[in-house]
């Protein structure tokens, strides 16, 4: 989760930005503990607690010894969805949570029937990360058992060993949470290695997620803004998936990323404060010429006890270094691990 010392500084960045909501309401670490005595669900936020009882509701009793913070206090579990603040503007003036490799959780069933070698990325299942805000998956699809695996692979193939599950399995909790809730809307990129033809147009038909589906041709060619959420509910409008191969767009109708998004650099080198470069495949952050915008935020090597620290004022520092980079533009998507 992002520190509740990110999360002020998000909202002060974000107030700056020419009618942009703030980015997130969430927490799981804080840089200053309150020293309030409080018991019985009467605990908020920051407030020192001992059991998970003690703190009120949407809170949860945490602590994050990698900045040394080994006495338990109250932090949110939970991003504040942005349209739940205002509603109604166009889709690139919200920011949204993502999660990098949504599908590599801590603790998957082996389906495979060998042993993972892998990393991870994420310790909830997909259905709960929706569930608590994140409204962006990022997944990676390959051929693999005469199907589509998500892997957390490499050179392009999928392994038995970094194999996690079917695809059409993610995809049906993301179907079902749309269902479920008939306002909120999901953003999928998929970095592609499905060489099958129509492969991905029919996993999604399959997974019952066409009827959701975002049209390419609604798309902003150009820069300018997208629809409004509230027109994209209306439309059922409420999917949009990209991939990272460019002519899938005109064979199966699967927008390229890059067209529409612009994407800081990933791994180590998106982490380095003070410092905002662009992924190879991107335009300049500065352009014009996309309306949406990707900041990954995200060690090559994660490591799940590091994730409260990380997720603290030095992502906050970094949203801003990036807001300069893209030209006074707050990002539309904020990917991370262990959310």
């Amino acid at each position: 989760m992002l520190s509740c010392s990110a999360e002020h500084r998000i909202r002060r960045y974000r107030a700056s930005a020419n009618g942009y909501l703030s980015l997130f309401l969430l927490t799981s670490s804080a840089l200053i503990l309150s020293s309030t005595a409080c018991s019985n669900a009467n605990c908020q936020l920051l407030d020192s607690c001992s059991a998970v009882t003690d703190c009120g509701p949407g809170l949860y009793c945490g602590n994050c010894p990698s900045m040394s913070k080994n006495q338990p206090f109250c932090t949110r579990g939970q991003a504040t969805v942005p349209t739940s603040i205002i509603n109604g503007l166009p889709f690139n003036k919200y920011s949204w949570l993502v999660t990098h490799n949504s599908y590599s959780i801590v603790d998957a069933p082996l389906l495979t029937g060998v042993q993972r070698l892998t990393f991870f990325n994420q310790e909830d299942t997909v259905t709960n990360q929706l569930r608590n805000g994140v409204r962006g998956l990022m997944l990676d699809m390959y051929d693999f058992e005469n199907d589509i695996w998500l892997c957390h692979s490499f050179n392009g193939q999928c392994f038995n060993f970094t194999a996690f599950q079917p695809a059409i399995n993610t995809l049906r909790e993301v179907e079902a949470f749309l269902t479920e809730n008939p306002t909120e809307i999901v953003t999928i990129m998929i970095e592609d290695y499905v060489r099958t033809p129509k492969g991905l147009i029919n996993l999604f038909t399959n997974a019952g997620l066409d009827k959701y589906w975002f049209p390419v041709s609604k798309m902003p060619q150009k820069g300018e803004d997208w629809p409004t959420v509230t027109a994209m509910v209306q439309e059922n409008h409420r999917l949009l998936v990209f991939t990272s191969i460019a002519s899938k767009e005109a064979e199966e109708g699967v927008a390229y990323q890059w067209r529409y998004m612009l994407e800081n650099e990933y791994g180590d080198n998106g982490v380095v404060q003070g410092s905002c470069p662009k992924r190879k495949e991107s335009r300049p952050l500065n352009s014009r010429g996309a309306s949406l915008f990707l900041e990954n935020y995200f060690p090559t090597d994660p490591v799940q006890a590091d994730a409260c620290k990380e997720h603290s004022a030095i992502l906050a520092n970094m949203v801003g270094t990036c807001y300069k980079a893209a030209g006074n533009v707050m990002p539309n998507f904020l990917a991370v691990d262990f959310t």
